[in-house]
């Protein structure tokens, strides 16, 4: 894949470009190691702008009809759309996805919640409560916006996250800032300027770039009112709780260590497809992935020996192949850190290393300066080695071996973060029974990672708070006014002369 050098990425608010006053850094291409572009970004006054462009167009965003905003924001669907691979090459360029991914998943599944948010506000999915108390009393009930928020990205996936924030919020009546991440920034302006284009006021959705400097200085923000982010359990807990100081609304969207249980009447063949869904799609960089592979003592030798042969099927190569299926990790930092979670799994935990490995893939020709890892697996896992208790956020399987059922379910348990979990059984009905006390906030049956718009989704225990997406997604970006309303014509009082 050739490398294109983009234009230079600034700042956008009042509804267009605007030039930077702090420092620049460069977009790296994953897959070559070689600059994208150059990305200016925000000072603190710059961040103060921004918000005060948000600030002066809440009023009129929030108070416009729901149906009104729904038709710009569907109109930015169809923009999005009809720009389907342009967006999508940028993507697989700035994150090191292959194409044959971002054509079919990070644009497309952005524009659909978008699309969905649209629809529901357009459909009276805003609309309050009404309740007669008595013959002359009634309470009414409205969801109003909440103001100003801050929308923080993350570097997996950067068009697709930066909508499923953006569209509820501006369904809703918000205005938003909206950082991406510093390591995968180039979706950001482009998104800016699809909205105004689809005829959205301005200064309703803005954009500041910088690193994580000037995100802790926009979520601590005065003027703000929510904070959506998404990204890792440690820098969530911070924002969180710098949030709770200025008692903003929060949404987070954190890691996992999530548990793949294969029951003992699954279909082998069925189970290892969703394992190595569960940890090879995007190289593994996805929160929800199922990276504690539970298989029975029974089953232990074909599920390995099916694994391997499957394994055959993953291929790294030209990102713009769309046989692809395989890229490189997202920049050299994050690369460093997963050889180190392989070597420690090899050296330190003592596990039984049968696929892959540190060295990088044999089919990069021309890309041997890149991110690139092999897919790897490890298997003879025990619950207290590293490799299986901390989040790697890469292609890294540990399969563990486990007698009965309930014992599977204890361990998939054990741990302090609850984001994804899923069963692969013939029986529904134990898969029901199962899930039901997985301690997840999302979960899969025969299945793993589609993630629709009409599906709320959220972590347990440390792995966030709140959900986004589907209707209760929605309810995350209002706040509720009550109203009584006494029609009897007389004031109760206990203050009445005796």
């Amino acid at each position: 894949m050739t490398d294109s050098f983009y234009p230079p990425r600034h700042l956008y608010f009042d509804g267009t470009v605007k030039t930077a006053s702090g420092p620049i850094f460069r977009s790296i291409n994953p897959s070559t190691a070689q600059p994208l572009a150059d990305i200016h970004a925000a000072s603190h006054s710059d961040v103060d702008n921004a918000v005060q462009s948000a600030r002066r167009a809440f009023p009129s965003w929030s108070t416009t009809p729901p149906i009104a905003r729904s038709r710009i924001l569907l109109r930015a669907v169809q923009l999005l759309r009809e720009r389907n691979d342009e967006i999508a090459r940028t993507e697989t360029q700035d994150t090191g996805k292959p194409f044959s991914e971002t054509s079919t998943v990070d644009v497309v599944t952005g524009a659909d919640v978008l699309e969905f948010f649209a629809n529901l506000v357009g459909g009276g999915g805003l609309n309050g409560e009404t309740t007669q108390l008595r013959e002359d009393a009634w309470v009414y009930t409205k969801k109003e916006s909440l103001g100003v928020c801050a929308g923080i990205g993350a570097w997996n996936y950067p068009i697709q996250i930066a909508l499923w924030k953006s569209a509820p919020c501006l369904a809703a009546g918000n205005t938003m800032v909206y950082k991406p991440s510093e390591f995968t920034p180039l979706h950001a302006q482009t998104l800016a300027e699809i909205y105004t284009e689809a005829g959205m006021p301005p200064g309703v959705f803005n954009v500041v770039n910088g690193a994580g400097d000037i995100g802790a200085y926009l979520t601590s923000h005065p003027s703000i009112a929510k904070v959506s982010f998404t990204g890792q359990v440690s820098t969530g807990k911070k924002v969180a709780s710098s949030a709770a100081a200025g008692m903003k609304y929060t949404t987070m969207e954190l890691g996992g260590k999530s548990p793949v249980i294969v029951l003992p009447d699954a279909d082998i063949d069925h189970a290892v497809d969703g394992a190595m869904m569960a940890n090879f799609f995007s190289t593994g960089q996805v929160c929800t992935n199922g990276t504690r592979v539970f298989v029975p003592k029974s089953h232990k030798q074909a599920f390995e020996k099916k694994m391997l042969e499957k394994m055959q099927h993953i291929r790294p190569g030209d990102l713009m192949d769309m046989n692809t299926n395989f890229g490189p990790l997202v920049s050299e930092v994050h690369y460093e850190k997963v050889l180190r979670y392989i070597r420690h799994g090899q050296d330190v935990d003592k596990a039984r290393l049968i696929c892959g490995g540190p060295e990088k893939p044999e089919a990069i020709e021309g890309m041997e300066d890149g991110y690139w890892v092999k897919p790897t697996v490890f298997t003879d896992c025990t619950d207290s080695m590293k490799i299986v208790q901390e989040e790697i956020f890469g292609p890294v399987m540990a399969i563990l071996i486990y007698d009965t059922v309930e014992e599977a379910i204890s361990r998939a348990n054990a741990t302090p973060l609850g984001l994804a979990a899923g069963v692969f059984t013939k029986d529904l009905n134990l898969a029901h029974k199962v899930v039901t006390k997985l301690e997840a906030g999302i979960t899969w049956v025969n299945t793993w990672g589609e993630s629709p718009a009409e599906m709320s989704v959220g972590g347990w225990k440390q792995s966030g708070l709140g959900v986004e997406n589907g209707k209760r997604g929605l309810e995350a970006w209002v706040r509720n006014k009550s109203t009584l309303i006494d029609m009897s014509g007389t004031v109760p009082t206990v203050f009445a002369k005796i």
